[in-house]
């Protein structure tokens, strides 16, 4: 991790007034509507494109909106106000911006964790999720994801690292937290069967609908790691004063090449357009200033995709 990322990150944690009252907030819906000054913020006079906005589907021409559904607690992505009625971060900067060159205002509602999400999409109670979503081939079965990052797994420890877990393999017979229902989840549990068959002792998985529930679990030593994406983790670290550090960076942990991303309904027309949309802020470098603001300059891609993932 750059000094400048993690100094990026530490501003980007100024937006919350407090680790988990702030941040781990999980409101019943977020208004993260498009506006003028973060459009501007994004670090261009968006306008909306008509061509683009005539490809979105007729239910959002109609009404002028989007429903975007979030869990609230994945910064420094998705991080829900403390007053519960707004939403701030790097998906929220991107949502605005879309919300401009779409010509729509894209709301953020709140679901009770990932698999609510993906529920919810499919059933049409939602349009999309901004996310960021980790892509997998499992998953794109039922929806579509058109990704625009790159992320990394990795483990938050306490400072010093007591349980010396440095990766998977180093996982054996220790208390790691996940996110229930994501993909670190799967990897953490595979892991665990790995250790059984090397007649080492089982990972003992701890499953929290989100990431505050997580960090607290390790801070208050029920966990002795959190398995998760790296840079909410570098967040959290920054956020913990001192009591956590990141490790087992550098490394695969169990994933290959790690894309996230929008979730849409599978091979419905709101997917193209988003890809489209998404590429224009990339090419027009908003997307590139939304990305450094937040600390996230790394896991930036050059080209969004449809359905990247390999496996």
């Amino acid at each position: 991790m750059s000094p400048r990322r993690l100094a990026l990150a530490a501003g980007a944690a100024l937006s919350c007034t407090a680790l988990l009252a702030a941040c781990g907030a999980n409101p019943p819906q977020a208004d993260g509507a498009a506006s003028e000054k973060t459009a501007a913020a994004a670090g261009s006079q968006l306008t909306e494109d008509k061509e683009l906005h005539g490809q979105l589907p007729e239910k959002a021409r109609k009404s002028g909106k989007l429903v975007s559904v979030n869990n609230g607690s994945f910064p420094p992505y998705e991080i829900a106000g403390s007053d519960g009625h707004n939403l701030t971060g790097a998906s929220a900067d991107l949502s605005a911006a879309l919300g401009k060159v779409l010509g729509v205002t894209i709301e953020h509602v709140t679901a009770d964790g990932l698999p609510s999400e993906l529920t919810g999409i499919k059933a049409g109670r939602y349009d999309f999720a901004i996310g960021p979503i980790g892509d997998f081939k499992e998953r794109q079965g039922a929806n579509d994801f058109v990704d625009w990052v790159r992320e990394f797994v990795v483990f938050a420890v306490p400072k010093g690292n007591p349980k010396n877990i440095t990766s998977l393999d180093t996982a054996c017979g220790r208390k790691v937290a996940v996110m229930a229902g994501g993909s670190a989840e799967g990897v953490i549990k595979k892991q665990s069967d790995a250790c059984k068959k090397k007649g080492k002792a089982a990972v003992q998985v701890q499953s929290y609908k989100d990431q505050p529930s997580s960090i607290l679990a390790v801070k208050s030593g029920r966990a002795d790691a959190f398995f998760s994406s790296q840079a909410p983790l570098t967040y959290f670290v920054q956020q913990s004063k001192g009591e956590l550090e990141l490790a087992g960076t550098g490394q695969s942990n169990g994933f290959d090449d790690l894309y996230q991303g929008a979730v849409v309904p599978k091979d419905g027309p709101l997917r193209d357009v988003l890809l489209k949309a998404i590429q224009k802020l990339i090419d027009n470098g908003s997307y590139d200033q939304i990305m450094q603001k937040w600390g996230l300059k790394e896991n930036e891609l050059k080209q969004a995709g449809v359905n990247l993932a390999k496996s």
